[in-house]
């Protein structure tokens, strides 16, 4: 059971924010919280593309499947160093983070660091 597989939900996130955007407040609100959206968005981009359940992960992780969810769910939960480790772990990837000085202005990307780097190849 722990090996399930799943059909990942159609979600256009250019679309969302396209619409979500013209709500009053909205765009402070999102760039309070872009770390975790963009945190958010690569640990489900790597369960996805694992094949894995939430509840895969967590019996992977040797967790419940609402700490699973808990981790995955934007701004409600600051996962520990430790935590994200396993999760890597569970979905066969290695965890990197990076610090950019600040002069170098960057946004951070919700696009998974697999995709920035075809696209910046393409560039």
């Amino acid at each position: 059971m722990a090996d399930l597989k799943f059909q990942a939900a159609r979600h256009d996130h250019k679309e969302f924010l396209e619409k979500a955007s013209r709500r009053r407040g909205f765009s402070e609100a999102y760039e309070a919280l872009e770390v975790e959206y963009a945190l958010a968005h690569e640990m489900l981009a790597a369960r996805a593309r694992a094949g894995l359940t939430q509840e895969a992960v967590a019996v992977r992780m040797g967790t419940t499947k609402s700490a699973i969810s808990r981790l995955e769910a934007a701004g409600k939960h600051t996962p520990s160093v430790a935590s994200l480790r396993k999760y890597a772990a569970a979905v066969n990837c290695s965890l990197k983070i990076e610090l950019v000085p600040a002069g170098h202005k960057r946004r951070i990307s919700a696009q998974p660091a697999a995709n920035r780097a075809l696209n910046d190849k393409a560039a």
